[in-house]
């Protein structure tokens, strides 16, 4: 299914101010939280897609991209991209709340009850030319990331001695406080300090991890990268990122693509563009050049009499998007070089030629200009 359009989720312009922005964020967060709506399974869908606009459209970067290219600009095209959840919501955007998370906000939330720990997620930067979005890549890299301690399984007790169940929040993760307002008994919850929310002490810290339940890691990972990503695009792998101390599921590696500039062709969409510069003498005589493609070179024939500015298509040369089977052109520029030294010989050689009339410009037969004929591609 398609994706929402992020400004009509908000419920905002395209020309709306970073604050308005975030109150709207606020009021739509607010509506659809899963707690305010327990028996309403579609609410927590609307709440993580407010949370997935309120982060492309409060940041210019992110906004930029997707004003241009919508959601394919920003990851969100149809395949693994923003890797958000709601842990990633309540710890990214707390601060709208006062500082307070949605957890005070609403007198709970979930995120510290026993077995429901996640890790924090990993960022890095991947960077590919041309070649390789175009065509796909597969890429080994090393990260460095928590991972379980080998010696206590990641639950942070030394071998043999046990973890048990908090005293003084009973194992809930949380305590409860009732405060009398001038509205009546207001209860608030907040992560036990006994546990820090876990639930459960450990008796005997492991050696190994000190009774963190983890340790920290180098490893390799492979990495499949979709053809026709693009400068900016997120992709995720799913638990792939840090454990959470003594327990839980591990966070997901989100992988921020670059696009290496290529030497000779640049993109521009879907297609590549390649700025062809030939003699004057090929121009008149016509040619056959070798011009670079994201394959490797091709042949292609200039015709005689061609003009400076003229463009050429090369079909499906170009990038393939990643949400179709359809792929870009490659759009080669025709450049004349005017040569600017010339030596006798070549200056009598062309003076004999200057009132010719086949050399005289006839505005009535030339071809179309260059932004003319950009009309007719797009």
């Amino acid at each position: 299914m398609a994706k929402r359009d992020y400004y009509e989720i908000l419920g905002v312009s395209k020309s709306a101010t970073p604050d308005e922005i975030k109150k709207a964020y606020r009021k739509v967060a607010i509506k659809y939280h899963p707690d305010k709506n327990p028996d309403d399974p579609s609410a927590e869908e609307k709440f993580k897609e407010a949370a997935e606009a309120y982060e492309v459209l409060s940041n210019p970067e992110k906004k930029q991209r997707y004003d241009q290219y919508g959601h394919q600009g920003v990851g969100g095209g149809g395949f693994s991209g923003g890797g958000m959840n709601m842990d990633d919501i309540f710890s990214q955007f707390g601060d709208i709340f006062g500082g307070t998370g949605f957890e005070g906000f609403f007198g709970g939330g979930g995120r510290n009850r026993p077995g429901t720990k996640r890790g924090s997620n990993l960022r890095i930067k991947l960077k590919l030319t041309l070649q390789e979005i175009a065509q796909g890549a597969e890429k080994k890299i090393k990260v460095k990331r928590h991972v379980a301690c080998d010696d206590c399984g990641g639950n942070g007790a030394k071998n043999g001695t046990e973890v048990k169940k908090c005293s003084v929040c009973n194992g809930s993760g949380q305590v409860k406080k009732v405060v009398n307002t001038m509205f009546g008994q207001m209860v608030s919850a907040s992560a036990c300090h006994n546990c820090q929310g876990e639930g459960s002490v450990v008796s005997t810290p492991c050696p190994t991890c000190h009774g963190d339940g983890r340790q920290l890691k180098e490893e390799t990972i492979n990495i499949k990268v979709p053809a026709g990503v693009m400068e900016g695009m997120q992709l995720s792998m799913n638990g792939k990122g840090n454990v959470p101390q003594r327990g839980g599921v591990a966070g997901d590696l989100l992988i921020v693509i670059e696009e290496v500039e290529d030497p000779q062709l640049k993109r521009d969409g879907l297609n590549v563009i390649f700025d062809l510069y030939i003699s004057f003498i090929d121009a008149v005589m016509g040619a056959d050049v070798e011009v670079p493609t994201i394959d490797g070179k091709v042949k292609i024939k200039i015709e005689p009499g061609t003009q400076s500015g003229k463009v050429l298509r090369l079909k499906g040369k170009g990038i393939r998007d990643i949400n179709s089977y359809s792929t870009g052109d490659e759009l080669v520029h025709v450049n004349v070089w005017t040569p600017k030294q010339l030596s006798k010989e070549e200056k009598s050689l062309l003076m004999q030629l200057k009132d010719s009339d086949n050399f005289k410009p006839d505005p009535g037969k030339s071809e179309k200009g260059f932004f003319d004929k950009m009309k007719e591609f797009f």
